[in-house]
């Protein structure tokens, strides 16, 4: 699903990523660890396009976000980066719209999906989740574990096939992070592969079929890891 090559980032003079190379397989849960400072939230911003590299080459699903140091046209980069679903560290929901609204709101303004379509599956995603009694319900009225739950329901809406996430339990309490292990390995369960950052290891231990360990911008350990959750 996600092919990387001699990656590189720099911010001026300081060289971030430094010839990064990880492959990520359909359905894999792909765990992402290291210091503050090492390439990981680079790494992540590079594979969405937050930030552009100086060099390397970025494959999804077959298609070429970046080549050899060259970015894909602007229509390519639109299509390839639908393929991108991103949970974002703070949940980012609109305060002052319903976790329906929440939800639908870019399948429908964005990608021009018909509302009652969208409505529909967005109905359909929070019953898997859990959150069929919330969809009325507005951000400040959820819990931090509700609320990572409709953040990850808003970016299953535009039905990604690589799930980012930024440090998905910082903000939990530590008694939720098997609630959000469960969830992301149900999802792999259903074929999405997924990439995550954080520096909770006890959550990457539950969530993890693999953990790569970066430092100063370049991958140190990589190894499968049995958490063991479905047992």
């Amino acid at each position: 699903m996600l092919k990387i090559q001699g990656l590189r980032k720099s911010f001026g003079d300081i060289e971030v990523l430094k010839g990064v190379n990880l492959e990520l397989k359909t359905g894999e849960i792909l765990v992402i660890v290291g210091p503050s400072g090492g390439g990981k939230t680079t790494l992540l911003r590079s594979i969405n396009y937050l930030e552009k590299c100086n060099a390397g080459t970025i494959e999804i699903d077959g298609k070429y976000l970046m080549h050899e140091g060259v970015y894909a046209s602007k229509g390519e980069l639109k299509e390839i980066r639908k393929m991108i679903g991103m949970v974002f560290q703070g949940f980012n929901l609109f305060p002052h719209m319903s976790v329906l609204e929440n939800i639908i709101e870019a399948p429908t303004r964005v990608f021009g999906k018909p509302k009652a379509k969208a409505i529909k599956e967005a109905q359909d995603i929070l019953g898997f989740l859990g959150l069929t009694e919330k969809e009325n319900s507005y951000p400040f009225e959820l819990s931090g574990g509700q609320k990572q739950r409709v953040a990850i329901a808003r970016a299953l809406a535009l039905e990604p096939k690589l799930m980012c996430f930024d440090e998905p339990t910082s903000a939990l309490d530590p008694a939720l992070t098997d609630e959000v292990a469960k969830v992301i390995k149900s999802l792999s369960q259903k074929g999405m592969s997924t990439l995550i950052i954080t520096h909770d290891m006890e959550f990457a231990k539950k969530a993890a079929d693999r953990i790569i360990s970066i430092d100063n911008g370049i991958i140190i350990d990589d190894h499968i890891y049995d958490n063991g959750i479905n047992d």
